[in-house]
């Protein structure tokens, strides 16, 4: 780096969406992206055929449905969802505000229900 400093990321800014579902990225790292994910309501049941997807949770709580069970986390807890896996998230209460992880070309499969 050479005579110009990195971009400084605001969560606070990149959180301020009223809209029912933003999900926008916030930082490239190699081949990954840093997303921030806002959410009112759920996410459709879907899939990453190429990628494994972290989740971390920022503000409110986040419930992740499997096929298998139910998770949900509170702020500062993070879990993976590995490539493959069908998901569907949703926010615990008003709103939820999540970083997630994945690779910069994943492909996102929508299930239908």
């Amino acid at each position: 780096m050479t005579g110009k400093l990195p971009q400084v990321i605001t969560l606070a800014s990149e959180s301020s969406s009223a809209a029912s579902y933003d999900n926008h990225p916030i930082a490239n790292i190699n081949d990954h992206v840093v997303r921030i994910s806002v959410m009112t309501q759920p996410y459709h049941w879907n899939l990453h055929p190429n990628s494994d997807e972290t989740f971390l949770v920022v503000e409110g709580r986040l419930k992740i449905e499997f096929e298998s069970g139910v998770l949900e986390l509170e702020p500062g807890q993070m879990v993976t969802v590995p490539r493959g896996v069908r998901h569907r998230t949703s926010p615990v209460g008003d709103r939820s505000v999540n970083i997630t992880f994945e690779a910069a070309n994943a492909e996102t499969i929508a299930i239908s229900s």
